[in-house]
């Protein structure tokens, strides 16, 4: 008999550390929920992700503006591909649900990106030269930009299509120098150290997804 009421406490007692645990887990588990971004993307990334898409605007529109001014065939093409870059940048910002706007040719949200694009339409109607010149620097400011985003990302997507525009990017700034040197003048890095710069020319055209 004894037995038998020791074995009921004992039966009450697991079910009630059950009823605890369970309830601990519960409330466990949605505390960590609440720290998972809706979007499934870190705060840094967001932002990355929102930059560049401004930033590949910049090359865009920055080249349709020389292309139209000067009717040289590096800005026609490539501009083309800085249009592909916002259209692989905005995807990802609308799988993930992140809200952005398009502002018109010319306009940016970012300040810095206008500041930049007013002083290259200034410059770029100088001669053909100095609009070259903007190309190889535009290029060489992304390459820059997406690294350094790429150094602080462990997203696998993003580094994906960040991977694929800074190897765009390389392609576009081979093209624009040797432009340039046709034109008999040379491009001296603006944002890329002396080494990147020479291991990115010395190197051949790549084939990006």
């Amino acid at each position: 008999m004894k037995n038998i009421k020791l074995l009921k406490g004992i039966y009450v007692l697991v079910l009630v550390l059950s009823v605890v645990l369970i309830s601990t887990c519960s409330s466990d588990s949605k505390e960590e929920e609440s720290l998972i971004p809706i979007n499934g993307l870190e705060e840094v990334e967001e932002n990355a992700l929102l930059f560049m898409l401004e930033e590949e605007k910049l090359a865009r529109d920055t080249y349709t503006y020389l292309s139209e001014l000067w009717s040289l065939n590096q800005f026609d093409n490539i501009k083309k591909s800085e249009q592909s870059h916002m259209n692989a940048v905005a995807s990802l910002l609308d799988k993930n649900n992140i809200d952005y706007t398009i502002l018109p040719y010319g306009e940016f949200n970012n300040q810095e990106l206008q500041a930049l694009y007013n002083k290259f339409k200034i410059d770029g109607a100088i001669n053909k030269s100095k609009a070259l010149q903007i190309g190889a620097t535009i290029e060489d400011l992304d390459i820059v930009d997406l690294q350094n985003f790429m150094d602080n990302i462990s997203n696998a997507s993003i580094e994906s299509i960040f991977n694929s525009l800074q190897c765009g990017s390389k392609n576009h700034l081979r093209s624009f120098v040797k432009a340039i040197e046709i034109n008999g003048d040379t491009y001296t890095p603006q944002y890329l150290t002396s080494d990147s710069y020479t291991s990115i020319l010395t190197g051949s055209q790549e084939k990006c997804n």
